[in-house]
């Protein structure tokens, strides 16, 4: 066979194989694929509504449940580290430990560019109808198809790339209004992967550890006037970064998962009833400051009113174990510890909870009840107390709820109130309660307490209960306000109180020192956490060592270094003590060659006092030696041990942040924001971290330098 012959044979496969790659790639491009859901929730910000994805964790349980339950009357789906629960069919997203509007949630597959570009999802049904236009297009290569949406705008597919989103315009004429495609169009896509959104991954599921965090005063925690449920979610998430930047290594051999972080509100509880009293006495001039001072400035003047004291303390108290149950319920395999935090006022609060809380001997013998029995052995019958009190007309309503002398011993204002005691009784109900306890506390020995006052120890005959179980107890009597303080149902591992007046307080309250060995009765760590610049911080070492003067514990910058600024500065201020050394020998220097410049005569007439002035010579020559040696301690150095008592287990108890370079231009500007910092503190978060991992025996990837 020729090769004339073969070449028709070798040009007819290559024809074939073209139009079969084409007839393969029209396959391909007509080939449709269903697009890929993701689930969101709307949150209203400033006014707007905005749409925030669920993690990939939380999205993908979604749909798995909403695939699998489509003949469900209803489920709900525990979303956020279980600190949030959807309800599919109603499309709503409830908080789980505190109250929160519900929020609209969605199943999103197509999304439109809203004003501030930020992409918007269409509703379920409307997505539907754009998917199954999508469909047809692709399937049947037909675009340039136009949809209207319930609200009547225009949504033009022209191809795979480019969809387009018309807002309406109303035309008037003689026969009404109709939309036309006028106006800016906005961009069309399908598919979250095809939008610029950042999905987180989601949250570990165990769970190492909880930290109730107590906020201080006003509604707002930080300088954009949020919430604490905002302002802890933010914490939340700068912990999380930590564990992934400082804790890999256990992550990886799955040792450990993360801590939670739940908030606790006392503020809005306050105010409730106190508001309404506040509005009639408030002057009409400049509303808006005295409102601002009514809702944050005179939460620490409530703290220190017995009345109002009593439902702060019953509010916190009441709270945190309210949550600790709850947490439990969710959670029954949690196994681990349980820490609290306080900001500002939030921590003095807690601090005084603390050290009124009773150990564990005492706690079995009053078996858990929130007031001593001795305080109850005081009280008539709830008919006789009612009638002093010129009450008689609600005993109907405690005979209704069974309540006796005991119970109502127990009672705090919460419960009072949700009887549907008003206000004025529950406050007369309540302070014959506090003050039977405090006539009953009088009467019985009093314990040794922890505190000097005005520099003289304190001291009464020791309770061999207390000792046996080593346990101190604070005397309210030093200063504390008269309270019946609640107990809480466990024992905190760690105390954190960032930017703390705690130290303020007990001075005032005319505390002068706190005891070496005093520590909580039921908390073994303590930690006090504060910017430099912080208005309201002030430190506690003192007043256990006050005959020491040393600096706080610099906190390490979570990234293994001192920042660089506070670097230059130190080494600004070693170079300038170096200079300074170096002029002051050379003037020493200097001005002996000149004083041993003398006259001959008297030189020949001196001979005697040679000696004596040789030695006052060299003895000012030592003198000036050891000056200059002295100077050159570098700055911020401490003692190598100082005893800071046991209030921390005999560790350091005030930590210092390193300000930022911009904070350190101008400390009176950046003072308040000294005070709000600590919520997106990195190194704040990871000394959380480092204490708690620390007591289940878990170290830092590296240490801090």
């Amino acid at each position: 066979m020729s090769a004339a012959e073969l070449q028709p044979t070798e040009v007819s496969p290559s024809l074939n194989s073209s139009s079969s790659f084409e007839a393969a790639e029209t396959d391909t491009a007509n080939k449709y694929e269903p697009v890929s859901p993701h689930w969101f929730y709307c949150k209203e910000a400033d006014s707007r509504e905005r749409w925030i994805p669920f993690s990939g964790q939380d999205s993908e349980k979604l749909e798995h449940f909403y695939q699998s339950s489509k003949d469900c009357e209803e489920l709900v789906v525990p979303t956020e580290g279980g600190r949030y629960d959807v309800h599919l069919k109603k499309r709503l997203r409830c908080a789980v430990y505190w109250e929160e509007e519900d929020s609209e949630v969605r199943r999103c597959t197509w999304f439109y560019k809203g004003e501030d570009n930020k992409y918007i999802p269409y509703s379920e049904s409307f997505s539907e109808e754009l998917e199954e236009t999508y469909m047809i297009c692709v399937t049947l290569d037909e675009w340039k198809r136009k949809l209207e949406s319930p609200s009547r705008e225009i949504i033009i597919l022209h191809n795979p790339k480019l969809m387009v989103h018309y807002h309406p315009v109303a035309v008037s004429d003689d026969w009404g209004a109709s939309p036309t495609e006028q106006g800016r169009p906005r961009t069309v896509k399908r598919g979250v992967e095809n939008i610029s959104i950042e999905i987180p991954s989601g949250e570990p599921l165990q769970i190492d550890h909880l930290v109730f965090v107590v906020h201080g005063i006003g509604p707002a925690c930080d300088i954009r006037f949020r919430s604490l449920v905002q302002c802890v979610d933010d914490f939340r998430c700068v912990s999380l970064s930590m564990l992934q930047a400082h804790f890999k290594k256990a992550q990886e051999q799955q040792q450990i998962g993360r801590v939670e972080f739940l908030p606790v509100n006392w503020h809005s509880t306050l105010h409730t009833g106190v508001d309404v009293e506040l509005e009639r006495i408030t002057l009409p001039s400049i509303n808006r400051l005295r409102h601002f001072i009514n809702d944050t400035i005179l939460d620490v003047f409530f703290y220190n009113s017995s009345t109002y004291c009593q439902t702060i303390v019953d509010t916190v108290a009441s709270e945190m174990n309210r949550l600790y149950l709850l947490f439990l319920q969710r959670n029954p395999d949690f196994k681990g510890g349980v820490s609290i935090a306080g900001h500002s006022l939030g921590s003095l609060i807690l601090f005084d909870l603390l050290t009124n809380q009773k150990c564990t001997t005492e706690r079995e013998d009053n078996k858990g009840s929130c007031m001593p029995a001795s305080a109850e052995e005081g009280l008539g019958s709830v008919k006789d107390i009612l009638k002093e009190l010129e009450l008689s007309e609600y005993y109907s309503v405690f005979e209704r709820e069974h309540v006796d002398r005991e119970a109502l011993a127990l009672c705090t204002e919460k419960e009072l109130k949700e009887m549907g005691i008003p206000l004025g009784p529950r406050m007369k109900i309540l302070h014959y309660l506090r003050n039977k306890h405090s006539n009953q506390d009088s009467k019985r020995e009093r314990p040794a307490t922890a505190w000097e006052d005005g520099g003289v120890k304190q001291e009464a005959p020791a309770n061999p209960t207390n000792v046996k179980s080593n346990c101190q107890c604070l005397d309210v009597v030093t200063g504390q306000v008269s309270a019946n303080y609640p107990q809480l149902i466990y024992k905190p591992q760690i105390f954190f109180a960032f930017g703390s007046p705690i130290g303020m307080f007990l001075t005032v309250r005319g505390i002068k020192r706190i005891d070496p060995t005093y520590s909580l009765p039921t908390c073994k760590g303590f930690f006090h956490i504060f910017h430099p610049f912080d208005p309201v911080a002030y430190r506690i070492e003192p007043l256990i060592v006050p005959d020491v003067e040393f600096e706080p514990m610099l906190l390490p910058h979570h990234k293994g270094r001192k920042r660089m600024h506070l670097e230059l500065k130190e080494g600004l201020t070693r170079m300038s003590t170096d200079i300074k050394n170096n002029l002051l020998g050379s003037l020493r220097i200097a001005w002996q060659s000149f004083t041993r410049v003398s006259l001959p005569a008297v030189e020949a007439g001196a001979t005697g006092d040679a000696t004596q002035e040789s030695e006052t010579e060299t003895s000012s020559e030592k003198q000036t030696d050891e000056k200059p040696e002295e100077l050159a301690i570098p700055v911020r150095e401490e003692p190598t041990s100082i005893n800071v008592g046991m209030l921390n287990g005999g560790h350091r108890i005030d930590y210092v942040l390193q300000e930022k370079p911009i904070e350190s231009f101008n400390e009176y500007l950046f003072a308040l924001q000294g005070h709000l910092c600590y919520w997106v503190s990195e190194d704040t978060a990871l000394l959380l971290l480092k204490e708690i991992y620390q007591t289940q025996g878990i170290s830092l990837d590296q240490p801090l330098l």
